[in-house]
This record gives structure tokens, sequence and C-alpha cells, in this order.
């Protein structure tokens, strides 16, 4: 592994600010004109934990997108959050393995440290920690009797870190809210969701998809509270309808609030959320599609005033993630620069008009940059044609 090469937190913000917007003005009803890719770094598909568990067993044998299976060691696998460290670095969350719970047994949850070096357009892994429940905190049996949390127990999708150091991880499996401490330790039973029950709950019966729990996680700017976004819509509620709810983290319960965030379609889903204030919060949208299949990767200022009173989030488009601006031909790319993955879930705010973004590489199978080849982690970040007036606290 490369030896690590991390930029100053105060030298990126310098890089970013100086970087020139889109020409283009924002629209008359709020909208943002054309985003502009400010920066580039990818970490290659192949990256492997060093002497770790052999993983992958239950894809077989054949190699998928070029890439021979089962691995010798733990993939890095692609990323389902990220929290933003103060000396420049990163915390990415893992997504929970391959795809499923049948598949990922062999598959050890862990939150990675990165630090991109955007001069080099490269990442470094620079440590980790594994999720773990030694003291017995989950109610139902684990795969492993160290109780080491596996791909096969959870699937945490997203994450925010408290002034204390300790993490809360948004889970689809539940869906569940999850306390960590530093080192990775679970702190307290799974927190559910009130009812709302996905099916690999044993609570059963199910009233919510496979794989739509919490997609989104979003501490609110005083630390008092977070707003989790369900992936999927509620048996019963509008088609294409989420649910966001309230979580207060003194008492550890929910507080009753709830608000609904609209996809444009039904058939879309999101992929991460980042508050911006008290009233308003980033949120990725995205179609299912690949590479040239991809339609819609979109970012919404999504705001909890409802001020059409349609009963949904206001929803002002802030970037195309199919359509950034890149007349400097950053990373190699031409202009417009695409970033056409099928899972875009990470999303971080750099200052009031810069914006990181992730993807998740679901490795090896996602193939949306090259054809037949495994998609790397990329991590770019784009200054936004406005400002976002966001809440100082919001881009610390």
């Amino acid at each position: 592994m490369r030896k690590p090469l991390v930029i100053g937190l105060v030298a990126l913000a310098s890089v970013l600010l100086t970087t020139p917007g889109s020409a283009a003005a924002p629209t008359d009803h709020g909208g943002f004109g054309r985003a502009v890719l400010t920066q580039f770094a990818a970490l290659p598909a192949t990256t492997f934990v060093p002497a770790s568990e052999p993983s992958g067993a239950a894809l077989g044998t054949a190699p998928v997108n070029g890439v021979p299976l089962p691995f010798a060691d733990q993939p890095v696998q692609g990323f389902s959050g990220v929290v933003r460290n103060a000396d420049g670095t990163f915390e990415v969350l893992s997504d929970n393995g391959y795809g499923n719970r049948a598949n990922s047994a062999d598959f050890v949850l862990r939150i990675h440290r990165i630090g991109p070096n955007f001069g080099s357009g490269s990442v470094d892994v620079l440590g980790g920690i594994n999720l773990t429940d030694p003291h017995g905190h989950v109610p139902f049996p684990l795969t492993r009797p160290d109780r080491v949390l596996t791909g096969a127990d959870l699937d945490p999708e997203s994450i925010v870190r408290l002034a204390d150091g300790s993490y809360w991880i948004g889970d689809e499996f539940g869906p569940y809210l999850l306390h960590f401490d530093r080192a990775g330790r679970l702190l307290a039973p799974p927190v559910p969701l009130p009812g709302v029950i996905a099916p690999e709950n044993p609570a059963g019966p199910p009233n919510l998809a496979s794989s739509k729990g919490f997609e989104g996680l979003a501490r609110s700017v005083d630390g008092r509270t977070l707003d989790a976004l369900l992936e999927g819509t509620v048996a019963g509620d509008e088609p294409g309808s989420l649910r966001l709810n309230e979580f207060d983290l003194a008492t550890g319960r929910y507080t009753g609030r709830r608000w609904s965030y609209r996809l444009d379609d039904p058939a879309f889903a999101v992929g991460d959320a980042v508050t911006v204030d008290r009233h308003r919060l980033l949120v990725i949208e995205r179609d299912g599609g690949q590479g040239a299949d991809a339609r819609v990767k979109k970012i919404y200022l999504a705001d909890k005033r409802d001020r059409d009173r349609d009963g949904k989030l206001d929803k002002t488009p802030v970037a195309d993630l199919l359509n950034l601006a890149n007349p400097r031909g950053i990373g190699g790319f031409g202009d417009p620069f695409r970033f056409p993955f099928t899972t875009i879930e990470d999303i971080v705010i750099l200052d009031d008009r810069t914006l990181g973004v992730l993807n998740d590489n679901n490795f090896p199978f996602s193939s949306g940059r090259t054809p037949g080849q495994p998609d790397d982690n990329e991590f770019i970040t784009i200054r936004l044609d406005g400002s976002l007036h966001a809440d100082p606290r919001a881009t610390r």
C-alpha cells in the first residue's frame, strides 16, 4: 500500500475556493445552474485490507468483471457513508458485502479511514476499525461466535459521528439505528423504527421491501437529533414517498416528528443525506442505471418547511452528476464529466459551495465507468453554481 499523502483541510479548501464556477446563473425558481468538477481521485477496485480474512466464498469461482473469486483478503469494497475529519482525511463506511445476507457472511463490517490525494488522483487507505458486538446487544444470533459483525448480520448504509467520537449508523435489515463507540463496539441494542419492518427483521411480517431501510442519516446542526431517511416506501404510503424520521440522541428514542420526501419517480432511490441547516438537507437521488444507461443522478436541496403545502419536502435541484462542467479536463475526462454509477451513496459538505461525492462500487459487480471492468471507488469534489447559505456548523 502506498505511503499516506493527505491534503490538509486548509489547503484543500484553498484549492477548491479558487476553482472558477459555471457561468450559468441559478434559475428563477431557486434552482442552481451547472455544477463544476473541481477535483478527482480514485481508489482501485481491487484494494484489500492487508493480512485480513478470506472473503467472497458464496460468490462462486467464476470471475466477475474479470476479478478472480473468492478473495484471499477482505476487499475495502464500496462506500455507503462518509464522515469528514479535521485533518483532511475521511471515515468511510463499507457496505454490507456483496448485496444480500445470503452471500455476505464472510464480509466483516468496517469503517475505513481514507486520505484523498487530489494532486496525484489517488486515495490512500490509512487504517480502520471493525464493527463488533462484544457485549451481546444484538438480540438475534450472529454469524460469528467472536461477535465480529458481518454482512449477514446487518446492512450499514449511513453514518454520522458525534462530538464524543462515537458513531450512529443506519441499517437496512431492521431498519435499525446502531450506536458504536470510537473503537467500533456496539454500545446498546439496535433501535428499531416503530411500525416499519424489513424482510430481514425477525420481528416480521415486513411492510418494507428488502434493502430499503435507512439510506440517509443526518445529524442536526445543534447535535441533538438525527434525521433518518428510508430508501423505500412503507406499504400503504403514497408510491415514491419516503419517510424522514427524527431521532432524539439524549433519550435514544424517536420524537414522533416525521416528514415525507417524494422521489421524482417511484422507481428511483435515494443514496445519502446530509444536514445543511435547521430546516434543509442535501439528498442524492438516482435511478438504477449505470454507464451509458444512467439517466438520473442528482443532488437536491430538500426543505422541511414545505412552503407549497403539498405535504412533502420542497426540492430544489443543486447538481446533475451526469452533467458536470469539466473545462480543465480533470481526471483525464472530457466535458461534461459523468458520474455514471448504479449507486452513489456518499455526500459531504466541504464549504458553502463545495461538495464531496463518492460512489459505492458494489465490488465486484458494478461496471459503470468501463464495461467489463469493476468500478473503482471514486472521490470527486464539485463546486455549486450558487451558495447553499448553510449553517456554519454544517461545514465543519
